[in-house]
């Protein structure tokens, strides 16, 4: 099995879901399926058809990240020797050559990457161009708008 990429947020935001899947949503849904079923007729109780959508759902969750952390190889960027070389988990300092416009994002698993907090999925134009390069460079990223060219200003591990 291909291992995932994942920072140490991500594999406990990964670890709280499903705890939270398995204590608290787990045994609502199976106790939601009980209060349906006692209704009677369950060929036309759509409490119990909804309940056990819910539970389909519920289960397939917990299977699928019980899978990816156990796929998942944890990343801590503190701990690697690299010195202001951008690899995963790295949170870059950005200045487009063209606007002028800073960004700041962190290079992260697929599961954790959200555009609006900065943080871009390891597999994404952006950070493909960014990944091996040291602060001074320059990423050029082919994005569907077009080319667009970003200084890397600072490399942070944090």
């Amino acid at each position: 099995m291909a291992t995932i990429p994942i920072t140490k947020r991500g594999a406990e935001k990964l670890k709280a879901e499903l705890h939270k899947l398995k204590t608290v949503d787990r045994p609502w849904v199976i106790n939601a399926i009980a209060e349906a079923r006692a209704q009677g007729d369950l060929s036309e109780n759509a409490e119990y058809e909804a309940a056990k959508d819910r539970q389909g759902f519920i289960e397939g969750r917990i299977k699928e990240i019980d899978s990816k952390l156990a796929a998942a190889q944890i990343i801590d960027p503190t701990s690697l020797e690299i010195s202001g070389r951008v690899v995963f988990g790295a949170t870059v300092d950005l200045e487009d050559e063209q606007s002028g416009e800073k960004v700041r994002y962190q290079i992260v698993g697929e599961d954790e990457a959200d555009l609006k907090l900065g943080l871009v999925n390891i597999s994404s134009p952006i950070a493909r161009a960014m990944i091996g390069k040291e602060e001074g460079d320059t990423a050029i990223v082919e994005a569907p708008g077009g080319v667009r060219r970003f200084e890397i200003v600072r490399v942070h591990y944090l």
